[in-house]
């Protein structure tokens, strides 16, 4: 099984790169689901589908600061809905990560994603709350990494930017946590990410 954990400050659509597709378990929206769903179609039995349309042993978690009601019934309705949780609050809280913990511990394989608040101190929180649920081989992928790299008038009216984003978090977390390394294999493949350098491969345990 694989937990994906996407946390989001604010609603939006969700992204759908994911370096690995064997995944049980994500934080993400419908997108992501829909990735899940098609490898619960190619390991059940169709028999089972055509019988039980809830049958599914993975989960899509989000995290968001404001689940916005319609937003909320979008998900509920989605015919996918089975395969996506939501959980509103801040990623950072205690309690929350409490949550994603519990939740979290019934899956084997985890995918993390983290896409919220983008200040270094906020994502390395983000990092230290989150990363340790990814299983070896799997990823913790930070995205809005290319902020680094951007001009420092590009977010004038936000508290991140060059020197102060998911990228400086990303390294400085790398600094403490030898078991995980950047793959650069990743963001070579896709050629434009939004993420380069937060491709972040768990390497051991």
């Amino acid at each position: 099984m694989h937990v994906t954990v996407r946390t989001a400050q604010k609603t939006q659509q969700a992204k759908t790169t994911v370096p690995q597709l064997a995944q049980d378990f994500l934080v993400d929206s419908p997108p992501a689901a829909s990735l899940l769903q098609l490898l619960d179609s190619c390991e059940t039995p169709p028999a089972v589908h055509d019988n039980d349309e809830t049958a599914t042993s993975r989960l899509v978690l989000g995290i968001d600061i404001d689940i916005r009601s319609h937003n909320q019934r979008a998900l509920d309705n989605h015919p996918m809905s089975r395969s996506i949780r939501m959980i509103q609050g801040s990623s950072i809280d205690a309690d929350i990560i409490r949550q994603v913990h519990d939740i979290a511990s019934a899956y084997k394989n985890i995918l993390v994603c983290l896409d919220s608040n983008h200040t270094h101190e906020h994502v390395l929180a983000e990092l230290e709350a989150y990363a340790g649920l990814v299983a070896a081989g799997s990823y913790c992928v930070v995205f809005d990494t290319v902020i680094d790299d951007m001009p420092a008038d590009t977010f004038s009216n936000r508290p991140w930017g060059p020197g102060n984003n998911p990228k400086t978090a990303a390294k400085e977390f790398l600094k403490n946590h030898v078991e995980f390394e950047i793959d650069k294999s990743v963001q070579n493949r896709y050629l434009i990410t939004a993420a380069p350098d937060g491709f972040l491969r768990r390497a051991s345990v």
